[in-house]
């Protein structure tokens, strides 16, 4: 049996942030990982999906070229070089994070399927770890929705789409969230078919009807056909091609694609560590029960990113593991000092930080709202980037920002400052005053504040 100071379960997002502040202490530090080094992220979500993300927007730019003003003929996508750039990037972070583990003489790498056998002790193919602290980071799965004959055909999930060696001639997608909606984009301008398949009335159902109807707009404005509440009925394969039975306002239609990727949710991985051998709890839908520390009910053992529930993206499990070491180390992080914030990376991206619309009125806040669309913004002109709008959300007694959503170009990088007023408690009155440069999206956010109103329950909008 082998004993560490540290034992990490997993190698997501929050390995970085634990392993930057635990190597310099001289602490001996085990990592498990019984797949590629660097998780999700890495390896099937964020680093690729934004490498294409990136090609996709430029491919399509360059088919606006009128628009801008000259001529370019004979622009074809090749879709080996896309790939080939996308692998580049991604295989490089994950070789980056191997070879600084195995490059550090207080780091052991642990190659195999980790599962706990004893309160704090875990086993990898025969061999047993103990540790003084044990930090779970196994992250998630996708899931695949009760569909009949799902389970008979070849569909894709993220990672198989993003192997694939050849355009989809017509990619079909089930689930009208993040995933499915930046993958219908994408593949669209790659030249694909896409058709995507929303169960609810609505994509993106967390967020607030008017962004939602945005999002779909610019989406069918590109040739995706969207379809929202929606019954599949069924799903079959004949030769190559997959077809689909849906059922939409009491009409049935059946599509037919060369592909299918199904993005309608993701499990935690929490069922993989035999925890029945620890007095670690699982919430009903598998999340590990966690304190504000992120500490489990077993002392010293601490369950980071997407396992535990609280956020699901890169940068909350980044914050996790900043959390658990100030626990360690001396400080105050708790999980509840943080606002959620997050993007949608299409093009527009969205940025969104704090309450959405319907999540503030049902707080019994007085809100005020103020929007401006990005059309009546002159950088958004000048760039020829309009789509989309602006839209934030204030406490009318105590004048705190409560939320913001940005869709539009730019609105991933502006939330970031809407999150620092947020953190900062700073009154929009104060915000209102400050100057910024000219010409950028940016410097009308403040003066969107002249515009605010007060939000009534009824409002057409949600």
């Amino acid at each position: 049996m082998t004993h560490f100071n540290h034992l990490i379960i997993g190698t997501g997002q929050a390995l970085g942030t634990l392993l930057g502040k635990l190597i310099p202490t001289g602490d001996s530090i085990g990592v498990i990982e019984a797949d590629k080094v660097g998780g999700s992220c890495v390896n099937y979500g964020c680093t690729p999906t934004k490498t294409l993300v990136a090609s996709a927007k430029v491919f399509h730019q360059a088919q606006r070229g009128d628009f801008y003003g000259f001529d370019l003929d004979g622009l074809t996508l090749d879709f080996a070089r896309v790939s080939a750039r996308m692998n580049e990037i991604r295989n490089g972070g994950s070789n980056g994070l191997t070879n600084w583990m195995k490059g550090t003489s207080n780091v052991e790498l642990i190659r195999g399927k980790g599962q706990f056998v004893g309160a704090k002790e875990v086993e990898v193919d025969g061999n047993r770890y103990t540790a003084d602290n044990i930090y779970i980071n196994v992250g998630t799965r996708p899931s695949a929705p009760p569909i009949p004959g799902l389970d008979q055909i070849k569909w894709l999930d993220s990672a198989g789409l993003l192997d694939l060696k050849e355009v989809p001639n017509h990619l079909m997608i089930i689930g009208g969230g993040y995933i499915g909606v930046e993958f219908a984009q994408v593949f669209r301008r790659f030249g694909a078919k896409v058709s995507l398949i929303q169960r609810s009335d609505q994509l993106m159902p967390r967020e607030d009807a008017d962004i939602a109807q945005a999002v779909k707009d610019f989406l069918e404005e590109e040739g995706i056909e969207v379809y929202t509440g929606v019954n599949t009925l069924d799903i079959s394969q004949n030769g190559t091609s997959k077809e689909i039975t849906i059922e939409q306002n009491g009409q049935s239609k059946s599509l037919a694609g060369d592909q299918l990727l199904v993005a309608a949710g993701r499990l935690p991985n929490s069922d993989t560590l035999n925890l029945e051998n620890t007095s670690i709890e699982v919430n009903a839908r598998g999340y590990i029960q966690v304190d504000d520390y992120c500490e489990t009910a077993e002392k010293g053992v601490y369950a980071l990113g997407d396992v535990n529930g609280h956020g699901g993206f890169t940068h909350t499990a980044v914050n996790d593991a900043e959390i658990v070491l100030d626990r360690l180390f001396g400080g105050d992080r708790k999980l509840s000092g943080r606002n959620l914030i997050y993007g949608l990376f299409t093009d527009p991206p969205l940025g969104r930080v704090g309450m959405t619309e319907k999540e503030a009125i049902k707080s019994g806040k007085r809100v005020l709202k103020a929007v401006r669309p990005m059309d009546k913004i002159s950088r958004a002109k000048e760039m020829g980037e309009t789509k989309g709008f602006t839209k934030l959300l204030v406490d009318a007694d105590t004048d705190m920002i409560l939320g913001a959503s940005i869709l539009g170009v730019g609105g991933d990088e502006i939330i970031n400052m809407f999150a620092t007023i947020m953190h900062s408690n700073i009154p929009c009155a104060y915000y209102r005053k400050v100057v910024l440069v000219h010409p950028t999206v940016s410097e009308l956010m403040p003066w969107i504040l002249d515009g605010i109103k007060e939000v009534k329950e009824k409002d057409e909008t949600l």
